[in-house]
């Protein structure tokens, strides 16, 4: 790490862009969709599970990369959960009555919500990693 330099403000700014962004696009698509309550929060929660399931997947596989101990079961946990909300998006858009627009509306923002959120995540821990402002290193990881 002492010779990596931290996320310039424009990457950081991008990545959080796009993060506001894909997560903006899903739930206004969401909130003008013609569908039951019930699909809509299917759909929220894969998105929300998809996000916490990136950002974990991202931690663990840096922190091996880092020498840092990952039990193996979470490890195998957040590649499963990553790789599940994305068949979930995928098995409920292919099953969903929607135009094909609406389905690739949904899995591009899908997509580009997670991307962003990994980036933000990995964003913030170089940034933690390279300019500590903390005493104690417990939100470094």
């Amino acid at each position: 790490m002492s010779n990596q330099s931290a996320p310039s403000n424009a990457f950081v700014a991008a990545s959080w862009i796009a993060l506001v962004a894909g997560m903006t696009s899903f739930f206004v698509g969401l909130y003008n969709a013609e569908m039951q309550l019930n699909e809509k929060g299917y759909y929220f929660t894969v998105l929300m599970y998809g996000l916490f399931s990136a950002v974990s997947l991202q931690k663990v596989v840096r922190d091996q990369m880092e020498n840092i101990p990952v039990t193996s079961i979470y490890y195998g946990l957040s590649w499963f959960s990553t790789i599940l909300s994305i068949l979930l998006l995928v098995i409920g858009l292919w099953n969903a009555t929607l135009s094909l627009s609406e389905k690739g509306f949904y899995g591009m923002s899908f997509t580009l919500s997670l991307f962003a959120a990994i980036a933000v995540q990995k964003n913030t821990r170089d940034g933690n990693l390279l300019n500590p402002t903390h005493t104690n290193g417990s939100d470094l990881k």
